[in-house]
């Protein structure tokens, strides 16, 4: 399977309850972020390969501090599919993404952006209809706040370990990480079951008690 087939498998058949089961059959437990990271308008989904970005506090502002070099280098690298997950550790003191870099990414394809810090320009935002899941709304800049420290190294966002390269999946459920040595099996496993349960959902809607059609097909 490749990357467009999971993309189209994703975004066609595909959400986030059911990728945290196939998830839960291989093993992998700790996949789903922890709840809190909303998107900006109900109905907004994200599909796609993570690129991850690690912000840090700041205190002030100089040459030397350069607080934007890095965020910029990461939106202007981003392909088509990407999301930037931007790791603020929880810190709502920041607004990481707002209307300019939302531009940029929708104009090179990314697929959307997931931050726990803050998100600032909403309206604007919305209007473009480009998909941001964050942690709040905060009008301030980074700009004598945070500055991007590392760009595509490991890091850990609402409980998840993650790493550039990632599938994740976001949507009015919550918010998946697949690894990437994952992908495959987890999203083969995930079409068997979505669609294993369609036949469970006619079976229900007949009328067959719950216990009978979980005793024939094992799926709740």
């Amino acid at each position: 399977m490749n990357r467009m087939e999971v993309l189209t498998a994703c975004r066609t058949e595909l959400f986030s309850a059911a990728i945290a089961d196939a998830l839960d059959s291989i093993g992998y437990h700790k996949q789903a972020a922890m709840p809190g990271l909303n998107p900006l308008s109900e109905g907004m989904t994200i599909v796609g390969y993570v690129r991850t970005g690690i912000y840090m506090p700041i205190y002030h502002d100089d040459k030397d501090v350069n607080v934007y070099e890095n965020e910029i280098r990461l939106i202007d690298d981003l392909k088509p599919d990407e999301v930037p997950v931007l790791v603020c550790d929880g810190n709502l003191n920041i607004s990481p993404w707002g209307e300019l870099v939302s531009t940029r990414a929708q104009y090179l394809g990314a697929s959307g952006c997931i931050t726990d810090g803050c998100t600032r320009d909403v309206t604007a935002i919305q209007k473009m209809g480009f998909p941001v899941f964050s942690a709040g709304r905060n009008p301030v800049d980074t700009k004598y706040r945070g500055k991007m420290i590392w760009a595509d190294t490991p890091a850990h966002l609402c409980g998840v370990a993650i790493a550039s390269g990632d599938l994740v999946i976001a949507d009015s459920d919550g918010i998946v990480f697949v690894p990437a040595e994952q992908i495959e099996t987890v999203v083969a496993r995930s079409l068997e079951k979505v669609r294993a349960e369609s036949v469970v959902r006619q079976q229900l809607v007949a009328g067959v008690s719950l216990a009978d059609v979980f005793a024939s097909h094992g799926i709740l």
